[in-house]
């Protein structure tokens, strides 16, 4: 049986069988029971090799898992599949602080490495909600984003060199500590993003930046969206390159989280707009004067309100409404999730079509909630959802007005199961051919999580 050879790779107490795995969830999201065959955890790269080796001498697939927190239903196993778990390979290595980088197995979580960095005075240029659980091997794999990329980049710019293990077991190990390197293909760019369908990750060489020493933080309310471009423009030239975050958060989302009994309202409620902006710098004094500067000149340029954190508890408390999703989740019984990347000349139009059309084709639905990272174009897009039923109505509203407006369909999460199906409203035919292709020539039988962002090697998406 295939579980006993495998043990013998990776020795008996890390192979799970059905029966061991079956009573748990499938991911964080998700209740339903875990369906798969066993889970495997390596402790090493040549274990992942002979893993590969031997499933790809089976036909056996293979579901890499990363922290567990993904939104695209991209672990989701069948019950003849093998699930792979890198938690044993966590290890971290010695910072080059001169030089900004550090070695990392795939395993390793978020945050233990940005407090392992923090430790040498410098920072992942990757930070989000679910850093406390997250693998630097699942957000690699699922190029992730979060607050932070229009000043840093998503994970793909984080990335110097990498290790992956294709599906047969041959290993690609370019693990540069630079970031020129013009010597052919730029390989790792194709696993970057590939959602554990073209190669297992195992190690990485990531870039690490200089630690700030200063944070500003505000919340500003609109009763218009043209003055937030504009603000976003001149928040971007008058910070001197310093700006981390700029968030935007619709009226109906502000009011939910800051209602009596939650979260305490910085700045006024009731406007149709808000946004949350961060600067980090390296001058306290004079980063401090000059965001307080252009706060003002916000107010006087179109802003209603605005606040400016004066402590670090402040600052959390800003960013609490942003992040926190319990109210949210408790109004919604049954939610459709968007993530997707517009224009930001689309984004008052996007909203705007959106509101009209989720009044007009699902009557009954308990709201409407639009936010997200402007900055870099990305919005995400919860509604509550009438019944389980009715999802597939709000994908077609949301996904055909995001390709009305030739938007992304999927801005940092990825496409896995869930958003399979409609990848044609983001890329062309001929493109989907191309990517197609590339699955079959490095997994021609179609072992590595088969079935996510395609339907089979080879075949397009509906």
């Amino acid at each position: 049986m295939i579980l006993d050879d495998l043990a013998a790779i990776v020795g008996a107490g890390h192979v799970l069988g059905r029966e061991q795995i079956e009573t748990r969830a499938i991911d964080f999201w998700s209740s339903d029971a875990t369906r798969a065959l066993g889970l495997v955890r390596p402790a090493s790269t040549a274990e992942v090799s002979a893993i590969l080796a031997l499933c790809h001498a089976r036909g056996q697939v293979v579901i890499p898992e990363g922290g567990r927190t993904n939104l695209v239903r991209g672990t989701e196993a069948e019950p003849d599949h093998i699930l792979l778990s890198l938690e044993r390979m966590s290890r971290i290595g010695e910072i080059a602080a001169d030089s900004g980088w550090v070695e990392v197995e795939a395993g390793a979580v978020l945050q233990r490495l940005q407090d392992h960095a923090a430790g040498q005075e410098l920072r992942v240029g990757l930070d989000l909600g679910a850093r406390g659980s997250a693998t630097i091997g699942g957000l690699l794999a699922m190029n992730a984003g979060g607050v932070q990329v229009m000043r840093y980049g998503s994970a793909r710019a984080q990335v110097l060199g990498l290790e992956v293990v294709l599906a047969d077991g041959t290993v690609l190990e370019h693990l540069t500590p630079y970031a020129k390197d013009n010597t052919g293909y730029d390989l790792k760019q194709l696993f970057i993003g590939s959602e554990g369908t073209l190669g297992i990750i195992t190690r990485a060489v990531l870039r690490l930046h200089p630690q700030p020493i200063s944070v500003q933080t505000a919340f500003l309310a609109f009763e218009e969206f043209g003055p937030i471009p504009k603000l976003l423009g001149t928040l971007s030239r008058g910070l001197a390159g310093t700006l981390s975050s700029f968030e935007v958060i619709w009226r109906d989302f502000y009011d939910l989280n800051t209602e009596e009994g939650r979260l305490r309202a910085p700045v006024r409620r009731g406007l149709p707009y808000y946004v949350l902006c961060e600067a980090e710098g390296f001058e306290p004094e004079a980063d401090a004067a000059r965001f307080e500067r252009l706060i003002v000149e916000a107010m006087e340029a179109g802003a209603v309100d605005a606040a400016i954190a004066q402590s670090v508890a402040q600052r959390d408390a800003f960013w609490r409404i942003r992040e926190d999703f319990e109210a949210e989740m408790a109004l919604f019984s049954e939610m459709g999730d968007f993530d997707v990347s517009l224009a930001l000349e689309d984004m008052e139009s996007f909203g705007r079509d959106l509101a009209r059309a989720v009044d007009e084709q699902l009557p009954g639905h308990s709201g409407l909630h639009v936010f997200g990272h402007m900055g870099d174009g990305n919005l995400h897009v919860a509604i509550g959802l009438p019944s389980k039923d009715k999802k597939p109505i709000a994908e077609r509203i949301v996904y055909d007005l995001v390709a009305a407006r030739r938007g992304a369909i999927s801005a940092e999460h990825g496409i896995g199961l869930s958003k399979r199906d409609w990848l044609g409203r983001s890329r062309s035919q001929a493109e989907i051919a191309a990517m197609a292709a590339i699955k079959s020539v490095l997994d021609p039988q179609n072992i590595l999580n088969p079935g996510k962002i395609f339907r089979a090697a080879g075949s397009a998406p509906v």
